[in-house]
Order: structure tokens, then C-alpha cells, then sequence
């Protein structure tokens, strides 16, 4: 269905009461976790898990936006080859779901990696120069960020090219014919106008991949949920812990949508 440019007025204009709201809501239950002795020992142990959350997020998403570009940058390039690895990679990828990926690069990746690693420095072992790594010194946390990383890059890397494929051929063709390199045209003229499109999704992906990071507890990482799992299954207090669970996640979506929201108006208005 169409949408009317006088519905596209009234929504920019509409006060955030649901804003508001969940204000009211956040601001009752951190009273009720202040008050209540049970909630705020749940939530005492429940935070501890925040920082691995936001350490397992920020650095899986870097990369992943890292190997996004680049595999995005092999699809668009000259050679068909290049081309044809990065469509099969980015279709494997996609229709792996993220948490069989998460037990394939914790469980299969993993080993045969150290594995490769120890083959490679075999000649450094033998002569007294290095030491070969065990499976167990890979740990848990890093291949859980590296399950991420792969199973991200292959949507981030569909985000990117659909942002530099939206810019107008004829400004790059412009840009050519003034004699600017590959390098000078991806950087002045294609970037900054791809940049205005990816946000939006890519930003939208950020927040998703918080949400995802609490796979990462099936591996038994300490992230948020894994804690809040923890002391479930010993206090048997499951109503309280996957609320505390889930207010303090809310916190954390919310609040960064609201912060990429903002870039995101202050992006257009430039």
C-alpha cells in the first residue's frame, strides 16, 4: 500500500509516547529492583555479565563489518572468479542458522584450525622454537566471536553492495572522466553516498547482533544470559532472574537504537 506524504508528516511529527512509556516501565522496575532484596541480588549477578555481552558484540560486529566490505568489494570486482567465491560464500553462510554456525567453529572449526596451526609450525616444534597449541587454548569466547563474525559478514557484506550499487553510475562515470583513481572515486564520490543507505541496515544489524551475542551462553561464555541461566537453575527464582534478563537487554537495545537513530537524522541532515 502507498503511503500518503501527509502520513509521512504526522509520523516524523508524533510525540514518542511509547518513549514515555518504556521510560515509566524502566524507572518502576529499577524501583522494584532497589526495594526488593530477591531482584536485586539477581540483578547483582546478572550484570556481571554486561561487559563480556558488549566486549562479544563490539568486537564481532568490527569484524564482521571488516570482512563484510571485503568480501562485498570481491563481488563487485572485475574478475569472475572473485565474483563467483564471494556469491558462494555469501550464500553458505546465509543459510547456516547462527547457532548450528556457533557449534561448527566451536566443535569442527575449531580443532581443525589448531590442528592446521601445529602442522604449519611443526617445523619450528621440532627444532625447540615454538610449542604446539591445544584445542582448549583456543577458547570458548573467541569462537564464539568468530561464529559471529562469519555468520554477519555474509548479511553485512549484501548491506554494503546494495549501497554502492544505489549510487547514480553516471556521477562515477563523471568521476572517470575528471581522471580520478579507483581509489579517489570510492573515497570521494562513492562512499560518502553509500554511506547514507548502509546505516539504516547496518545499524539495524548492530542491535541484532546484541540480541544474538546471547547464543554465546550455549557455549557456556558468562555472558548476560549465561549468568542469568547460572543462578536460575541454582536459586530456581526462573520469574525474577529472566526478567531481571531481560530488562537489563532492553536497556541495552533500546538505548543503542535510539543512539544510531540519532546519527542516523544527523547523517541526513548534513
Amino acid at each position: 500500500m502507498a503511503l500518503r506524504p501527509s502520513h509521512d508528516r504526522h509520523v516524523k511529527d508524533d510525540y514518542p509516547w511509547w518513549l514515555v512509556a518504556l521510560v515509566v516501565i524502566g524507572i518502576a522496575l529499577a524501583t522494584v529492583i532497589v526495594a526488593n532484596d530477591i531482584y536485586a541480588q539477581v540483578f547483582r549477578t546478572v550484570v556481571n555479565g554486561v561487559g563480556i555481552t558488549v566486549f562479544v558484540t563490539l568486537v564481532a560486529f568490527v569484524l564482521a563489518t571488516v570482512l563484510g566490505l571485503g568480501i562485498c568489494l570481491l563481488g563487485m570486482a572485475d574478475s569472475a572468479v572473485l565474483r563467483q567465491i564471494a556469491r558462494f560464500y555469501i550464500e553458505i553462510i546465509r543459510g547456516i542458522p547462527i547457532l548450528v554456525l556457533l557449534f561448527y567453529v566451536a566443535f569442527v572449526g575449531a580443532p581443525a584450525l589448531v590442528a592446521s596451526y601445529n602442522v604449519l609450525i611443526s617445523p619450528l616444534v621440532t627444532s625447540g622454537m615454538a610449542e604446539p597449541i591445544l584445542v582448549r587454548d583456543l577458547s570458548l569466547m573467541w569462537r564464539a566471536i568468530i561464529a559471529l563474525t562469519i555468520g554477519y559478514s555474509s548479511f553485512i557484506a549484501e548491506i554494503f553492495r546494495a549501497g554502492f550499487q544505489s549510487v547514480d553510475l553516471g556521477q562515477i562515470e563523471a568521476a572517470k572522466a575528471l581522471g580520478l583513481s579507483r581509489y579517489r572515486r570510492f573515497r570521494s564520490v562513492v562512499f560518502p553516498q553509500a554511506i547514507r543507505v548502509i546505516f539504516p541496515p547496518l545499524s539495524n544489524d548492530f542491535v541484532s547482533m546484541v540480541k544474538d551475542s546471547s547464543l554465546v551462553s550455549v557455549l557456556g561464555v558468562a555472558d548476560i544470559t549465561q549468568m542469568g541461566k547460572v543462578y536460575a537453575a541454582g536459586s530456581f527464582r526462573f520469574f525474577e532472574t529472566y526478567s531481571i534478563v531481560t530488562y537489563i537487554y532492553l536497556i541495552l537495545t533500546i538505548g543503542l537504537s535510539l543512539a544510531l537513530r540519532r546519527t542516523e537524522k544527523w547523517m541526513k541532515s548534513r
